[in-house]
């Protein structure tokens, strides 16, 4: 019992096992606001996808021509565009509408090309 008022008047010599409580409570502190901010991380990266699902504009098909060239397919407010892509350029190939099918527009602008002028 002599040993209690002695470690009360020097708290540096109480030992760790005998002192816990303001140890743990920082603990679970630092616990607690990690835990949290992981939550709110996790929350906002769950709903980023949600904001960009209701953009009007998505690339459906996407095709490499070679040095840094390609045509895209392109939905834009239930519109479909076919767009050539340079690296200084960007070009309208052909609307193929909000139904059309990529074939259909190729024949149709192939079938241009060889008709006489």
């Amino acid at each position: 019992m002599n040993a209690l008022p002695a470690l009360a008047a020097n708290p540096a010599a109480i030992p760790f096992a005998i002192a816990p409580p303001m140890t743990v409570r920082s603990v679970t502190a630092a616990v607690v606001v990690v835990a949290l901010l992981a939550a709110a991380a996790w929350a906002l990266r769950r709903s980023a996808p949600a904001s960009r699902s209701r953009l009007k504009v998505s690339v459906d098909t996407a095709v490499a021509l070679g040095d840094r060239r390609s045509l895209v397919v392109v939905s834009v407010e239930g519109r479909r565009l076919l767009l050539g892509l340079t690296p200084s350029h960007i070009s309208l190939v052909a609307d193929l509408g909000p139904g059309a099918s990529f074939d259909r527009a190729l024949g149709v602008s192939m079938a241009d090309e060889g008709a006489p002028r």
